[in-house]
């Protein structure tokens, strides 16, 4: 469903919610897309990470000597096997700007729905950087399928490190 203010995108992958929520958040670096497209800095690529749980944020650490580190955002919500929710800040986001990323990790048949809702869009305004130029269901549609493939990629290294504790074949 694409709305005005709220992103969603879902996908199912075969563990239950535990590894899911772990695996989601614990190995963010590895699933989340790479280049100016997925990260932080147009010029290069860091390292994300989530620090510390509740109370703690996403960031993009690109040189940690040197202080060069991006804060995505604050965590708000810290549920293991069941929600996660963080402030999102792009890099053409303003101090002050951001939006809300909700995750929701849920039973379901084969293993755990991963939901993930991107909101508050709406506090943005029409000719923000991160809009790309586009408004209304453009838009709406990009940020669909950013998260789209950021859950694929999420779903693939899932399975990748699923398979290899079950002693299966990786691809």
């Amino acid at each position: 469903m694409i709305g005005k203010d709220c992103i969603t995108a879902t996908t199912v992958v075969a563990v239950d919610p535990a590894e899911a929520f772990e695996v989601f958040t614990d190995d963010v670096d590895l699933w989340w897309g790479q280049g100016p497209r997925f990260r932080f800095h147009h010029d290069h690529s860091g390292t994300l990470r989530f620090e510390g749980g509740a109370d703690g944020r996403l960031v993009e650490v690109f040189d940690e000597a040197a202080g060069d580190i991006h804060e995505v955002g604050r965590v708000r919500a810290w549920e293991p096997a069941k929600r996660l929710v963080f402030e999102f800040r792009a890099l053409a986001f303003e101090p002050g700007e951001s939006t809300e990323v909700e995750v929701r990790f849920e039973p379901a048949s084969g293993g755990t729905r991963v939901t993930v809702e991107h909101r508050g869009w709406g506090r943005l305004r029409a000719d923000h950087p991160v809009r790309h130029g586009l408004d209304g269901a453009a838009f709406d549609n990009l940020m669909g399928v950013w998260w789209g493939d950021q859950l694929a990629a999420a779903g693939r290294h899932i399975a990748r490190r699923h398979a290899g504790r079950k002693g299966g074949r990786i691809r």
